[in-house]
């Protein structure tokens, strides 16, 4: 059947990091980690950014919709030591309400400024999904901002905006950039509604260092997605760990990895060797 395209390609690199299928299961929508090269600051780490794309066919061919969540310009943290990241938004979780009105994201920042690190929230209605860019807000201080429109500074007729900070969720107590190696920050956030909970529980990794390596994974949990200060204290369920926790549901027609019950399957890299019991305690 051929490798999935996406058209056109952003260039660089992509991950499709949250699928959600509309109601009818007939068309899909992808929200990407786009590595974004730091021209910025001429260096070839990256500056990430979040795009969506959309898919009628199952998933081999998408409609890039473009860019919809960029950090703030100058934000960026050129003389920083992290050889992976050097500002930007990325490692998103996207879900849809139980209402199907809002689509919420949570994601990571990782700007200059300390107090803008962390896990942030966003939302776009369900009846903007195929046209996104724009429309979403961003959540600052219990507020939901939206982008403002901006100059590109380029004559290619392309729309471009200007995204406010998000106030972070989970802020680091050891952030980004400072120049030392160490690091102690929750990034990379999956969500998932679990029906035997009747909760939406949300992974995270924590970082130890500058260089991504897991100190653990970490669970929180929250009955709403519309107050992002709703989530409990994250709890840590593995030591160290690879990046990118997520769970799989086994309900047959229904266990997917946005909706599971008590059991279910624990993934790491894309790799599971062990299960997840949520028991209600």
């Amino acid at each position: 059947a051929g490798d999935p395209v996406i058209t056109p390609h952003p260039g660089d690199g992509i991950w499709f990091e949250s699928v959600l299928a509309d109601q009818t299961d007939t068309t899909w929508y992808a929200y990407y980690h786009h590595e974004a090269p730091a021209l910025a600051c001429g260096r070839p780490e990256s500056i990430p950014q979040i795009g969506a794309a959309t898919s009628t066919d199952r998933g081999m061919t998408w409609t890039n919709l473009g860019i919809i969540l960029e950090a703030p310009r100058g934000s960026e943290a050129c003389d920083s030591t992290n050889r992976f990241v050097i500002g930007g938004v990325g490692d998103v979780s996207a879900m849809v309400d139980r209402d199907w009105k809002d689509v919420y994201f949570y994601f990571s920042s990782y700007g200059r400024n300390p107090q803008t690190q962390g896990v942030v929230a966003a939302r776009l209605l369900w009846a903007d999904r195929d046209a996104p860019r724009g429309r979403i807000t961003i959540w600052q201080d219990g507020v939901w901002l939206a982008p403002i429109r901006r100059s590109s500074g380029i004559n290619d007729g392309k729309e471009a905006w200007e995204y406010p900070v998000g106030t972070p969720i989970l802020r680091p107590t050891s952030p980004w950039h400072d120049g030392l190696q160490a690091a102690n920050a929750f990034w990379g956030p999956s969500i998932h509604w679990n029906t035997s909970l009747q909760r939406y529980v949300m992974l995270l990794n924590r970082t130890r260092d500058e260089a991504f390596n897991n100190e653990g994974i970490y669970v929180s949990f929250a009955a709403t997605l519309d107050d992002p200060r709703a989530w409990s204290e994250p709890r840590k369920i593995l030591n160290g760990g690879d990046w990118y926790p997520q769970i799989a549901g086994l309900e047959a027609g229904s266990g997917t990895d946005k909706q599971m019950g008590r059991i279910a399957r624990f993934f790491l890299t894309g790799r599971s060797t062990r299960y997840i019991e949520f028991t209600g305690r």
